[in-house]
Parts: structure tokens; C-alpha cells; sequence
């Protein structure tokens, strides 16, 4: 288990002494075994430090990098196939959305070279799914079971349906903050950018350039606070700027239970169950690691041990979200109609999903 530290500087000083982290998180209540450590230079970023030197000193002189650098020892590849891959974070980053605009952007993942385990997906889905209500848009839809749950849900004993939490995105890294803050990211630089990941036209990845633009790019939703961030270094300064330094990280540890019934075990709220305003980071699909990291208001966390229903053996350990205050989100949102009633008149939960993260205050 990770010691808490009882200094909020010996915190950083932890995380910075390692410049990057891999996305292989493996804290269960925000904390990591030794040997799990991911923060370690073995587990890191695809550059060494001489590499890293060596991209310094092709770039020392480029304050905006107008000509897109050449990157020692990396090698962006183009990941795929894309049959496995959904954009779980559609919903939980951006409240304003409509369903249907949500749902055209979530069922179309970029240039699938096989679309039949999407297909077969969904229909498992529709196959187990509840009722969807109707809302005022006049649009009907199937919400995947558990993917929106009432706070009342998350009391020991209940049995619900776990939405697929399952991480789908490629193994990638974080760059060093050396590194990442040298490459352009910006819609103005989108030409630089396709020329440093040696991307083409019209092509399945200058779409997921641009769509992760868009939500970087993007206004914050009413009271939210907001930063895309690819490296570990600038993770933790967004979290430590919007909580203080007394920070722990937390995330779900497992995809166990994922697209079945499980059992609610021990539950645990976070802060003494407070609202609070903690730092929720979802990946988006980049060349490198990249994480879209926002906070809004009024939100109450919980830590819950999830058991198989039949066995009652503990299976995961998972935190879940509670947003109290869904006044502002828009009334086609897909949570309205899995849960029935509208903005402002219930609160609206979620599980945090497999390696996505969830930086609060450190209980004491």
C-alpha cells in the first residue's frame, strides 16, 4: 500500500522525481505496491535520457517550434484495429451534449478495419438493456445497463449491472514534460502536427488529431475546470492547482464484473462524503498518452468493494462518482434517459472506468 505522506511536498517530490508514468495504473484507493510502481524509469515514456538531451538541443532554439522537430527514439505507430475501441468518455466530459449528438460521436470509431465485434457488442447489449426513457427531443435509445446509477445504489447488498468499464485504447505512454511542451498542440498547428506523427490526409488519424482537439479546445461547461494534459508532471500540477497538495490518486482497479450483474460489497465515501470538487482524468485516444483532467463542483466520490453475486468473492475494487447537481446538463443526456426525470431533479453516477483516474483530498 502507498504511504500517505504526511508532508504535501514529499508527495510531489515522489511524482517529479520520475519524469513520466505508463498507463498501466495499478492504485486500488490511490495506492501502488513497489513492485507495481509505475512511476519508475523502466515503466515510462519511449525516450531516454539521452534522447531526451538530444530532442532538447534540436529544439532549444525553436520557442514555438515552427518547423515540426524529427524526435529521437520515438516511432509514432498507427494503432489498430480499431473493432475494440469506444469513446467511453463521451458522456462523462462534456454534460452540455445532446444524446443524439453523443451517440453519432461515440458509435463511430475511426475507420474500423472490422466492424463485427462492434456490431455483436452492441447487440448483447440491446439484448440486456433497460428501458430507455423517452425526452424531449423525442429520441429513443438503448443506454448501455450500469453505465448511470443512482447514488441509493451504491449501499452493500444491492445487485446491479456493471456497464464494459474495460479499458479499450492502445498501450501508450506520457512523454516527458521536456518533451511533450516542445510539440505543438493547437487546431492552428494541426498541419505541424500531421507531419510530426507522419500523418496523412483525411486519414482515420487526423480525425482522432482533431476530435481530441475539439474537447481539449473546448469551453468548459458551466463551473468546470478543465486542462489536457500528456504528461505525469502536468497531471499532478492540474490536480495539486485545483485541490491543494494534500492529494491522493485514486482509480478503479480492475475491468472484473464488466458487462454482468455484481454484487455491491463494502462502500467507502470518500471524504467523509462531502461534496467536493475532485480531478477526474479520462484518456482520450492520442499518439502518445493523453488525458482529458476536469473537476467540476458539487460531486461526491465512493470507494466499493464489487463482489460476484454468486460466489460473494470480492472481484474488484471500484470508484464510482456521484454528480449532485445536474441542473445544467442538457436534457437529451443519455443519463436522463436510462434514469428517467431530467436536469436538476436527480443526481447522476458513474464508475470511473479502467485507467481512468480520480485525484481528491487525502482522507486523514
Amino acid at each position: 500500500m502507498l504511504v500517505k505522506p504526511a508532508m504535501s511536498h514529499l508527495l510531489l517530490f515522489f511524482f517529479l522525481l520520475f519524469s513520466c508514468l505508463n498507463v498501466a495504473f495499478v492504485a486500488a484507493r490511490g495506492d501502488l505496491k513497489d513492485k507495481e510502481n509505475p512511476f519508475t524509469q523502466k515503466a515510462t515514456s519511449p525516450l531516454n535520457a539521452v534522447d531526451v538531451a538530444n530532442f532538447a538541443k534540436l529544439t532549444a532554439a525553436q520557442n514555438n517550434v515552427p518547423q515540426p522537430p524529427v524526435i529521437p527514439g520515438i516511432s509514432f505507430n498507427i494503432y489498430g484495429p480499431y473493432e475494440d475501441y469506444f469513446k467511453n468518455d463521451v458522456n462523462f466530459i462534456n454534460y452540455r451534449s445532446n444524446s443524439s449528438e453523443s451517440e453519432s460521436e461515440a458509435a463511430d470509431p475511426p475507420e474500423p478495419s472490422s466492424t463485427t465485434s462492434l456490431v455483436n457488442n452492441k447487440k448483447k447489449l440491446a439484448t440486456n438493456s433497460m428501458k430507455p426513457s423517452d425526452n424531449s427531443l423525442g429520441n429513443k435509445r438503448v443506454v448501455e445497463p450500469g453505465r448511470f446509477f443512482r447514488e441509493s445504489n451504491l449501499k452493500k447488498g444491492t445487485v446491479m449491472p456493471m456497464p464494459d468499464i474495460k479499458d479499450k485504447m492502445p498501450k501508450r505512454s506520457f512523454l516527458p514534460r521536456s518533451v511533450v511542451s516542445k510539440i505543438p498542440f493547437s487546431s492552428s498547428k494541426l498541419s505541424a502536427m500531421k507531419e510530426i506523427f507522419n500523418v496523412s490526409d483525411n486519414s482515420a488519424w487526423e480525425r482522432i488529431i482533431k476530435e481530441a482537439l475539439k474537447d481539449c479546445e473546448r469551453k468548459p461547461n458551466q463551473g468546470e475546470t478543465k486542462r489536457c494534459v500528456g504528461s505525469a508532471e502536468d497531471m499532478i500540477d492540474f490536480a495539486t492547482s485545483v485541490l491543494g497538495r494534500d492529494v491522493i490518486l485514486r482509480k478503479t482497479k480492475n475491468n472484473k464484473g464488466a458487462m454482468q450483474n455484481i454484487l455491491i460489497g463494502a462502500v467507502n465515501a470518500v471524504n467523509g462524503g462531502e461534496a467536493t470538487k475532485p480531478v477526474s482524468c479520462h484518456q482520450k485516444l492520442y499518439p502518445y498518452l493523453l488525458y482529458y483532467c476536469h473537476s467540476v463542483p458539487k460531486v461526491r466520490v465512493y470507494e466499493t468493494d464489487i463482489l460476484d453475486p454468486k460466489t460473494k468473492k470480492k472481484i474488484n475494487h471500484g470508484v464510482a462518482i456521484c454528480h449532485l447537481d445536474t441542473s445544467t446538463w442538457s436534457v437529451g443526456h443519455e443519463a436522463f434517459q436510462a434514469l428517467g426525470a431530467g436536469p436538476g431533479r436527480i443526481e447522476v453516477c458513474h464508475w470511473i472506468f479502467e485507467n481512468d483516474l480520480i485525484w481528491t483530498i487525502a482522507d486523514h
